[in-house]
């Protein structure tokens, strides 16, 4: 019965984890002809760097399915119970942003912690979007909007009385605050590019 049980708790997990190591920056860029992404501006897989392609409808799409496969992994959790729909979410993050077939080298998961906020909570995840969008409305740097917008979701989960979702969501935020450590350090020098030009 334990093996059973235990068998049934890696699931979502395992689920998660592979949806959320997809890296469709790396293959819409590549089955598009616009070359290895890991080799471009920043090397990141997202779809800042994508972007840095000049194929805007390709970074559209790998922001959205980055989102996409966040929100399903959810939906798969749910199948198992709602405990089960955080630890699948946050599977899925840890897929994006250390992917076992890139050497675990992925994104820097702002995206897919979007998708996977939405899916948890639509209420979070609209305060996330809606501080991401007015962060890099005002700053015009990518880092900028992520890092605020994942900040903000721990914070309003605590505020609306989740602090189980708060506290996983204050771990993925920690996790995108190191993964843009690289570029915390630009914007203390000043030289952090801004979004629609080149990095030098």
């Amino acid at each position: 019965m334990a093996d059973i049980v235990w068998t049934v708790a890696a699931l979502p997990i395992i689920l998660g984890y592979l949806l959320g190591s997809i890296p469709f920056g790396l293959i819409l860029t590549r089955v598009t002809g616009a070359g290895d992404l890991r080799t471009i501006g920043s090397g990141n897989i997202g779809a800042t760097n994508v972007l840095r392609t000049g194929r805007k409808g390709l970074a559209a799409a790998t922001l959205l399915l980055d989102m996409v496969k966040g929100a399903a992994a959810v939906m798969i959790g749910h199948r198992f119970g709602p405990d089960y729909a955080v630890v699948a979410g946050c599977a899925a993050f840890l897929g994006h942003v250390y992917p076992v077939w890139l050497k675990f080298r992925g994104g820097k998961g702002v995206a897919t912690m979007l998708g996977v906020t939405l899916a948890l909570n639509w209420g979070i995840g609209l305060v996330f979007a809606l501080v991401w969008l007015a962060a890099l409305a005002a700053t015009r740097i990518s880092s900028v909007g992520g890092m605020s917008a994942a900040i903000s979701a721990p914070i309003v989960a605590s505020m609306i009385g989740r602090p189980g979702l708060g506290y996983a969501l204050l771990v993925l935020a920690l996790i995108v605050i190191w993964k843009h450590s690289d570029n915390i350090g630009r914007l203390i020098e000043g030289t952090e590019p801004k979004v629609g030009r080149s990095k030098k």
